[in-house]
């Protein structure tokens, strides 16, 4: 399965959660390239639209491959596996959580702006982002969810690694991914438009 963009995803994501759609769910974008796929769903199964604010902390010469992630509140989560396969030094991992962090509130200025986070307490909480390569973003993400009392956590993405989905398993009430590759080279493997979206396309699809 390939997908054309992301809301294409989105949309076909939307069709594995019809049956949400009675719950009047809250369904949230990790922008920016889960942003354009939470709003395709939303637009099938309704409620509410918001987003969350994560950040992977990538590998200093591989980007792509995360050695953690962190949130609001100080949540974090460290894939230990890569941290003693890379050797990444402790100095080295606090100067990328330090600039990390910065752009979190860079992003949470840009994106949010002065708005509150529409409350999650009680509600059926959909994390939808465009895949999961080891999964730590989306991880973090159900932390700070489960934190404000929901009544259910479920972590929509359209395609993800096992090894990912097996760590996302384990933090969340449902998990729905339709694909799953034996071994996947990449997220952006299973899209043919997988562009770098900006802060402005992002904001555009906000409400």
């Amino acid at each position: 399965m390939i997908y054309t963009d992301r809301a294409s995803a989105g949309r076909a994501l939307g069709a594995e959660l019809a049956h949400l759609r009675a719950s009047q769910p809250l369904v949230l974008g990790l922008p920016r390239g889960g942003v354009p796929v939470a709003v395709a769903v939303h637009e099938m199964i309704g409620g509410d639209l918001d987003i969350l604010l994560v950040r992977k902390l990538g590998v200093p010469w591989q980007p792509e491959l995360a050695m953690g992630a962190i949130g609001a509140g100080g949540v974090r989560v460290l894939n230990r596996d890569v941290l003693e396969h890379t050797g990444i030094t402790p100095q080295q991992f606090a100067e990328i959580e330090d600039a990390e962090r910065v752009e979190l509130e860079r992003r949470r200025k840009v994106l949010r702006g002065d708005a509150q986070p529409i409350a999650m307490g009680g509600r059926v909480v959909v994390i939808v982002d465009d895949g999961m390569a080891t999964g730590a973003t989306v991880v973090v993400a159900c932390r700070i969810v489960a934190q404000q009392r929901p009544a259910r956590v479920v972590v929509a993405v359209p395609v993800s690694s096992a090894e990912a989905l097996r760590r996302v398993e384990a933090e969340a009430d449902e998990v729905i991914c339709p694909l799953v590759p034996h071994t996947l080279g990449g997220v952006g493997a299973a899209y043919k438009d997988f562009h770098q979206l900006e802060d402005e396309e992002v904001t555009a699809l906000l409400p």
